[in-house]
């Protein structure tokens, strides 16, 4: 199997759509069932990030088997932290948004947190409160906690940080 990561192309909304639909299965069946309900992430969303060209897919051989958005800081939502605080929060830093895959492939997280750390040394996440399956690999994967934040919709999630001084 040769897996890469790329930037996103519009062409491949549908399978990127398809891939999120299995995520969307995958926080269901763990218990998650309330993020990423309503129609998000929609078609529009995917197509912004892609526009942006912040929208990635991961491929194996041919296939489209995960996607996530990995956007240059400032992020709006980031900007006040409650009940803790960043690790660092003076340099700029990566956001990674919209990660998804499919549940029969595995390393998806791994490969997309080493692409991305290996383009900035310093990462945040949110994830909802419900999405355990997201907050074991974070911890697993080096992040650490560092408090909550609110979306714009005034959801709140928890918010990591991975990040070399």
């Amino acid at each position: 199997m040769n897996r890469i990561i790329r930037k996103a192309i519009s062409s491949e909304v549908a399978d990127i759509m398809h891939v999120i639909e299995a995520a969307k299965g995958i926080m269901r069946s763990s218990g998650n069932m309330h993020q990423w309900v309503d129609g998000y992430p929609s078609e529009s969303v995917i197509l912004s990030d892609i526009e942006h060209e912040v929208g990635y897919v991961v491929v194996d051989d041919t296939k489209i088997v995960g996607y996530f958005a990995f956007i240059p800081s400032p992020d709006p939502t980031y900007a006040k932290i409650y009940q803790g605080e960043w690790t660092d929060d003076i340099l700029p830093y990566h956001v990674i948004h919209r990660i998804a895959s499919y549940p029969d492939v595995h390393n998806i997280f791994r490969d997309i947190i080493d692409f991305c750390y290996a383009i900035d040394t310093n990462l945040r996440v949110d994830t909802h409160r419900d999405n355990t399956i997201m907050q074991h690999n974070l911890l697993k994967h080096g992040f650490t906690y560092c408090g909550i934040i609110y979306l714009l919709s005034g959801d709140e999630r928890l918010a990591y940080q991975k990040v070399s001084l």
